[in-house]
């Protein structure tokens, strides 16, 4: 059992990162969100979607008039990042304008709803939109950065296999770690980021220090937003085949990943998610070995969740959240 876990480890840790890094991402969407209203986001998801089917469509109209082989590859793909960015994050700022601020005083459960209401109609109006335009609302990325790439390890380390990966792995992994790092430099190193985490400490008193707190909500749900807009281009460069109802799933595992690292710890997502994406590859690869047969690849899903249940139970505050006394 061992010797078989060992040889397809290499694939397991390129694949775990891809996706982990694809979770990481969005769980800085629902982390960023929670910090400083204490909101779950559910419709962060369905940016993520929306961000992949934006930047597809840009792909697609880049390759029909052809400028797909004129401009080199990597301005086409700053182009579908810079696109889907944008639109994501003004959708973000609309969805906090007119879903979440009239509610900001209400029940916590009632801005949840609102939430969970925003993630189905933007579900219905992609699909709605892709279908009118294409007939089918799934959507095939056009091939880009396609490049297959081999890692002969069998013949350096015996007994493991070799390891391939498409050159979308290297673009996925490098514009995350830039948007990963990027963010923490924004909340840690500038002034809108010092605002950010004052209104997250005490939203009453930053307002009394002159900082207007309606923008700062405006600017993170801006920059959450945009950078799941950006994760949703990586998703379809990786993945190629996309639907308005992948926002859902994916969506679920990267709260979960936010979660494990600390439901408002920025650093605590990025961790969290490399981890669900490890676990979740270590888990479809190797299942079936680990149990004779009995479990297979598709339960995948339940080893994520049961992480969540397991985080929840011994350390709710996730892996590098820290413990909040109550007040009384």
């Amino acid at each position: 059992m061992l010797t078989d876990i060992l040889q397809t480890l290499p694939q397991v840790l390129i694949d775990g990162l891809t996706l982990g890094a694809v979770y990481a991402v969005i769980a800085l969407g629902y982390t960023m969100v929670y910090g400083i209203l204490e909101l779950i986001n559910f419709a962060h998801g369905e940016i993520f979607m929306t961000g992949a089917f934006v930047g597809t469509a840009v792909l697609l109209v880049f390759t029909s008039l052809g400028w797909t082989s004129m401009l080199p590859a990597i301005f086409t793909l700053i182009i579908m990042l810079l696109i889907s960015s944008l639109i994501t994050g003004f959708m973000g700022m609309g969805i906090e304008r007119v879903a979440y601020r009239p509610l900001r005083k209400a029940p916590k459960l009632i801005a949840l709803i609102s939430a969970i209401g925003i993630s189905f109609l933007l579900q219905d109006i992609v699909r709605f939109i892709t279908e009118l335009y294409k007939g089918n609302y799934i959507l095939t990325a056009p091939s880009f950065f396609s490049h297959q790439i081999k890692m002969p390890l069998g013949s350096i380390f015996p007994g493991i296999s070799n390891a391939s990966f498409k050159s979308s792995f290297l673009v996925v992994i490098i514009v995350a770690v830039i948007l990963m790092v990027g963010l923490d430099f924004f909340v840690n190193k500038t002034k809108w980021g010092m605002a950010m985490r004052a209104v997250a400490q005490d939203r009453d008193t930053a307002s009394l220090m002159s900082i207007n707190v309606n923008k700062v909500i405006s600017v993170t749900f801006f920059v959450g937003s945009a950078l799941g807009g950006a994760t949703g281009v990586l998703f379809a460069i990786q993945y190629g085949t996309i639907d308005p109802y992948i926002g859902f799933i994916l969506g679920l595992k990267a709260f979960t990943a936010a979660v494990l690292g600390g439901i408002g710890n920025i650093r605590g997502a990025m961790v969290g998610g490399l981890t669900i994406g490890l676990v979740e590859m270590f888990t479809a690869a190797n299942l079936s070995v680990i149990t004779g047969g009995l479990l297979g690849a598709e339960y995948k899903d339940v080893v994520a969740f049961a992480i969540l249940i397991i985080v929840l139970i011994f350390k709710p505050e996730g892996l590098f959240g820290k413990a909040v006394a109550e007040k009384v």
